[in-house]
């Protein structure tokens, strides 16, 4: 079998197989209230130009894996079962697919990302941004 694209396309296809099923943005918050761990992974100059992620911890991308590893002793203190929902979460969903595939290479059994990223969920209804006007 031949897949086609550049490698990163393959290996990108590949991150999402494994960590399928990916949540789709309208499914965030209630992934939320069913006590999922929402890590937004977004550069601090994006979360200042777009503004936070209601209910999400942040974690730099290059100590995510430290993190969230429950066997690390670096991790977040809320983060000792390798069965915990994780949703992880960037700017538009490519680089949150391999963050979540390099958790399941630690073992962590139920990590996934978020479909189209903080992009997507910015233009669901009801959210806003730092300087959009206030409803109403």
């Amino acid at each position: 079998m031949t897949t086609k694209g550049s490698a990163v396309d393959v290996a990108l296809a590949a991150a999402r197989q494994r960590i399928a099923p990916r949540v789709a943005p309208a499914a965030l918050q209630q992934e939320r209230a069913s006590g999922a761990l929402i890590v937004d992974i977004r550069p601090h100059e994006l979360r200042h130009r777009d503004g936070l992620l209601d209910g999400a911890v942040v974690i730099d991308r290059n100590v995510l894996e430290w993190r969230l590893d429950p066997t690390s002793d670096h991790r977040l203190g809320t983060v000792d079962d390798p069965t915990r929902r994780i949703v992880i979460v960037c700017d538009e969903g490519y680089a949150s697919s391999f963050a979540a595939a390099s958790l399941a290479d630690l073992g962590l059994t139920n990590v996934t990302d978020l479909s189209g990223g903080f992009q997507a969920v910015r233009i669901q209804p009801g959210t806003t941004r730092p300087g959009d006007p206030a409803p109403g």
